[in-house]
């Protein structure tokens, strides 16, 4: 008898999985609200300059707030007010001749701006003047998260192994709850910087951690079950996040309006279970053996606990070395999880940086950002219906390759779409981001059906940093359509394709044992940990 044999005895897919899938919602829902945020909070609404200064002039006050702007500040080609330039003195003949403005002397804004508040009453850009030489610093907000994201992954996935997977979930809530909040309430840009940094640093933790305990709950007919129905929230989070956004265009009341339900995320942890595989594999079998009795009251299965005894647990997961502990280095020291490790991060790294190349620009298409924010979420929830019926029957791996590759041929088709085509170039970026989302999902099932329990977080936390990576230069990658301004579209294609063939070196995991040790995954092939019904446990 293996341990998932035991998950099955007691319905690994029971009253008790769908406890702890809806306690795990409460804190997962603030994770696309704050991985999202930026597109809210660091939009750049219409603005020029203030030429508040000229009021001295007894003539330029009597002009209307028309002809004002009309004097004080020169147009565009594409017939706007200029956004970083105004006029070094008012220049009244131009209410007669609007066109002669040949070497007429501008400056740079002497006295700040003037912001559209028609969008948002307040954010980043307009909080701070995040604009002209400064915008580059409005794009930097979402890699500074991203960035703490990508180490909250690495350094969250290495502890969590260590020491459970509760535990540090706490310290994840308590990370992101302090955090968030003191990112509403930044005085100055540095601060929300800082701020967004161990924000991002806690939010990896929720994200990691959640979704393997949930999975590491769940037998081996229903894991995928599970981790779809749990990454359901994000799709349900994100259309919420254009409502929310909508109802609350304050960047401050937003921010902590995201922040806000890990408040009640820390009061559920108290009821949380810990994962009675992490225990086993760590030689805690007195409290594995507890947990696994809680599972088996409230799934009603008790009569199988009977037959269990607590000594008999640690024969389930032939740990190597009970008292061991693992670090990041042992996805390098052996052959096949070091291979594993390589492949997958960059699979990790392509998948991330093409999908939030996608979500991060809302505001690229021509249509209300609130708007598109809610396409996107809408077109996620076909790709979870999708991968629930058909991910058991194409397997783990073909179904995560061909939406890479759908995903990278829609971001391709994009750039051949005229620019004044906005609602389509919307219509086929959500579709894109569909074919992303349903790789994605796949992703964070096969990469942990891929490591051992022993070193599965370490794992996790390794693909996310590096998928971190991709998410935090994604912004950048945008600032490329400065050189070409298809130049970010074919990048992030390209990606998706790379990572697309690279997954089909990956081993199929559909149908099988999760891998307790490294031995599993070193020693023991595909055939040998497929479930034969015709072998007693």
């Amino acid at each position: 008898m293996k341990f998932d044999d035991v998950l099955a005895e007691l319905n690994g897919f029971g009253r008790f999985q769908f406890r702890l899938m809806l306690m795990l919602v409460i804190p997962r829902s603030t994770l696309p609200f704050n991985f999202l945020l930026n597109n809210f909070v660091a939009f750049v609404p219409s603005h020029h300059c203030n030429v508040s200064a000229f009021d001295d002039d007894s003539v330029f006050r009597n002009l209307s707030a028309g002809q004002r702007l009309s004097v004080s500040i020169p147009v565009q080609e594409d017939g706007k007010w200029s956004t970083c330039q105004m006029f070094a003195e008012p220049q009244y003949h131009l209410l007669l001749n609007s066109s002669n403005v040949t070497g007429l002397p501008t400056v740079f804004c002497q006295n700040g701006w003037v912001y559209d508040t028609s969008i948002f009453k307040s954010n980043l850009a307009s909080e701070f003047d995040l604009v002209c030489e400064r915008r580059r610093m409005n794009k930097a907000t979402s890699t500074i998260f991203f960035i703490g994201v990508m180490f909250g992954s690495a350094v969250l996935g290495t502890l969590c192994d260590r020491y459970g997977r509760k535990s540090m979930l706490l310290v994840s809530y308590l990370i992101s709850t302090i955090f968030g909040f003191g990112s509403a309430l930044s005085t100055s840009f540095s601060m929300f910087a800082v701020m967004r940094f161990f924000s991002g640093f806690g939010l990896s933790g929720v994200g990691i951690i959640s979704i393997v305990l949930c999975i590491e709950w769940a037998d081996i007919k229903h894991r995928s079950m599970a981790c779809i129905l749990l990454t359901l929230d994000w799709s349900v989070s994100t259309m919420l996040l254009a409502a929310v956004a909508y109802l609350v265009n304050d960047w401050r009341y937003l921010t902590a309006a995201a922040t806000s339900p890990l408040l009640l995320a820390i009061f559920s942890w108290w009821w949380l279970p810990e994962s009675a595989r992490w225990l086993t594999s760590n030689g805690q079998v007195n409290r594995a053996y507890f947990y696994l009795n809680k599972c088996a009251k409230v799934n009603r299965t008790e009569q199988f606990m009977d037959q269990l005894k607590p000594e008999n647990l640690s024969k389930l997961i032939g740990s190597e070395n009970e008292k061991r502990t693992y670090s990041l280095l042992d996805l390098v020291r052996t052959p096949r999880i070091r291979r594993l490790s390589i492949i997958n991060g960059i699979v990790w790294f392509g998948v991330a940086c093409s999908y939030y190349g996608i979500g991060l620009n809302v505001s690229g298409f021509g249509v209300n950002i609130y708007l598109t924010q809610l396409i996107y979420g809408v077109s996620e929830i076909p790709a979870k219906v999708f991968i629930l019926l058909f991910l058991d029957k194409l397997g783990r791996k073909l179904s995560q390759s061909s939406g890479l590759v759908l995903t990278g041929l829609c971001v391709f088709s994009n750039i051949l779409i005229p620019a004044d085509h906005g609602t389509f170039r919307t219509a086929v970026a959500a579709l894109g981001k569909m074919f992303s989302e349903s790789a994605f999902t796949v992703l964070y099932l096969f990469t942990t059906e891929l490591y051992p329990t022993v070193l599965r977080q370490n794992g996790f936390g390794f693909c996310s940093f590096l998928a971190r990576l991709g998410v935090a230069l994604s912004p950048l990658v945008s600032l490329l359509e400065e050189v070409w301004v298809s130049l970010p579209g074919g990048v992030f294609s390209l990606m998706a394709f790379t990572s697309g063939l690279l997954t089909l070196l990956l081993w199929e995991t559909n149908n099988t044992r999760l891998p307790e040790t490294i031995e599993d995954v070193e020693q023991t092939r595909r055939s040998h940990c497929k479930i034969d019904e015709n072998t007693p446990p």
